[in-house]
């Protein structure tokens, strides 16, 4: 079923180590590790999706983020995790989806990105409704910590999935758009789109 606001669209193991004076410094481990990045084009800008081998790692606007530039300059190909992120992307951008179903590694601590603040943050992300906003203040009562709403909006800025997790939805207290790593005018035509109204 068509969503309102459809925007139209180009579609074109980690293990755990014991620290002890005889390992050597904990490195990479394969499921964390980057295996492909995609360029994928929307209404938007282009976004490039890094993934493993099991996980989709980092979802960023290439005009923000020259770390997924970068990688997807060294790497050939996409993958399964990334060509299923960018089918997804456009079924949500055409309309037709208004949630994703994609294994998010930065979610999951054994996959080491981010501090266990931020995942908790991350993870509160994800229970917000497509067509929801909810305030900084909000979103830090939401994870138990009412007095931490700085360090929520920190979490918000550091988020390294953008639309998949949706810091897009989290506004001032006031109503403003509050901030956006991608730009204020992406994150409004982001809640346009999902047809979104601020308090």
């Amino acid at each position: 079923m068509a969503v309102r606001g459809a925007i139209k669209t180009e579609r074109a193991p980690c293990v755990r180590i014991t620290r002890m004076a005889i390992l050597p410094p904990p490195t990479e481990t394969p499921v964390a590790r980057p295996t492909a990045a995609q360029p994928i084009p929307t209404p938007l800008g282009l976004l490039v999706a890094v993934a493993s081998d099991a996980w989709l790692l980092r979802l960023k606007y290439a005009d923000q983020d020259q770390a997924v530039v970068t990688a997807a300059a060294e790497t050939t190909a996409g993958n399964a995790v990334t060509r299923r992120t960018s089918d997804q992307l456009g079924e949500y951008f055409a309309g037709q989806r208004t949630a994703f179903d994609l294994p998010l590694g930065p979610l999951e601590e054994s996959c080491g990105v981010g501090t266990a603040f931020q995942r908790r943050v991350w993870r509160a992300l994800m229970a917000i409704p497509y067509g929801r906003t909810i305030s900084y203040r909000q979103l830090a009562e939401a994870i138990d910590q009412p007095k931490a709403s700085r360090a929520v909006g920190s979490a918000n800025g550091k988020n390294p999935l953008s639309i998949i997790t949706p810091c897009h939805r989290v506004i001032a207290t006031d109503g403003g758009l509050g901030g956006y790593t991608g730009g204020l005018r992406r994150k409004e035509q982001l809640l346009e789109h999902e047809g979104a109204r601020l308090f």
